[in-house]
């Protein structure tokens, strides 16, 4: 069986989640990875393509299609992005970006005590997720329909304004080193639409500790003010050639094998068991209240997607590697 990648239908069924089943998910994902080794499709189709396969869906903010921090460099006037070290470590989950807090969740993991012996809960690093229906609000927060999915997960109200998205810099500091709670990653929005970073719709978003009231999403000082500018910049910097030097093994975290046992273990990148696929039959508990907590929790808390590859991902090809069309950047309401 063979699919024409090149075919816009197919493609476009297939970043819509609507792929028609002409070849099967294996063929479909070997061919999507030869392609993308090859440079025949660029990181950002890549990574969608490869949501779509994992079982992320834009109609679903439980299981949203989950895209990586690419630069840590939020704070400088300028972007050189043929810096390595503006780039995140791609070969590591974001709670072992900082060594010292790496060693925080290391310590938990290997020093956890069962609070439940009837029940007993798999020992993880995180707590938390990377990717929640309350982060993709989160970071949508600014426009419809996940204002009023916000609203609705809050109670009927927004959330106190110094926990909402206010600002890159701060959001990547709490993400990468702030907090033992927060290991979130981003939603594909940060590459392809600015719009998301702008109160266009003149919310009511209420006033921080400093007193000055939340519109637009601070941004850092190298987009100069201009939202364009800096999806411009984060898409650039996806497509770089240091990242795709390096996205493999963001690819082997979330979607491959470092995603369960010793692999994930070692790559510090174990999450509470509940956010695995096939972790628990809901069906067979019988208690009503155990069942409910489970079901929220898992919908609330963050799914980790399905596992793609069983192997470690190859890296891409070089740039030089025959007939590779030249990435160009540009910005486009949906994710081209």
């Amino acid at each position: 069986v063979t699919v024409d990648l090149t075919d816009p239908t197919q493609t476009s069924e297939l970043a819509a989640g609507k792929w028609t089943g002409r070849a099967s998910a294996k063929t479909l994902l070997k061919n999507l990875r030869r392609r993308w080794e090859h440079r025949k499709i660029s990181n950002l189709q890549y990574l969608i393509h490869l949501n779509t396969l994992a079982g992320r869906s834009y109609n679903d903010l439980t299981q949203y299609p989950v895209f990586p921090w690419v630069l840590s460099d939020y704070t400088s006037e300028t972007l050189d992005l043929s810096d390595p070290s503006v780039y995140r470590d791609l070969s590591k989950p974001m709670g072992a970006q900082d060594p010292k807090r790496a060693e925080q969740y290391k310590k938990r993991f290997v020093e956890w005590v069962e609070p439940d012996e009837e029940r007993p809960t798999p020992r993880f690093h995180y707590a938390t997720h990377y990717s929640s229906a309350a982060y993709v609000t989160f970071f949508l927060l600014r426009l419809e329909p996940f204002t009023s999915a916000h609203v609705q997960l809050q109670g009927g109200k927004f959330d106190h304004a110094d926990r909402l998205f206010s600002s890159v810099a701060e959001t990547w500091q709490s993400a990468s080193r702030g907090s033992l709670a927060d290991v979130k990653e981003l939603t594909p929005e940060f590459y392809y639409m600015p719009d998301f970073l702008l109160n266009v719709n003149s919310l009511d978003l209420g006033s921080g500790r400093s007193g000055t009231s939340l519109g637009d999403v601070e941004l850092p000082p190298w987009a100069h003010g201009s939202a364009d500018e800096f999806v411009r910049k984060m898409r650039q910097a996806l497509e770089s050639e240091h990242v795709s030097a390096h996205l493999h093994e963001w690819v082997d975290l979330i979607f491959g094998f470092r995603q369960h046992g010793p692999a994930a273990e070692e790559a510090l990148n174990v999450f509470h068991h509940l956010t695995y696929e096939g972790a628990v039959d809901v069906d067979a508990i019988t208690d009503p209240v155990e069942r409910m907590s489970t079901v929220a929790q898992i919908l609330n808390f963050g799914q980790t997607p399905t596992q793609l590859f069983d192997k470690p991902h190859p890296p891409r090809g070089p740039a030089s590697d025959a007939g590779a069309p030249r990435t160009r950047v540009r910005l486009c309401v949906d994710p081209c």
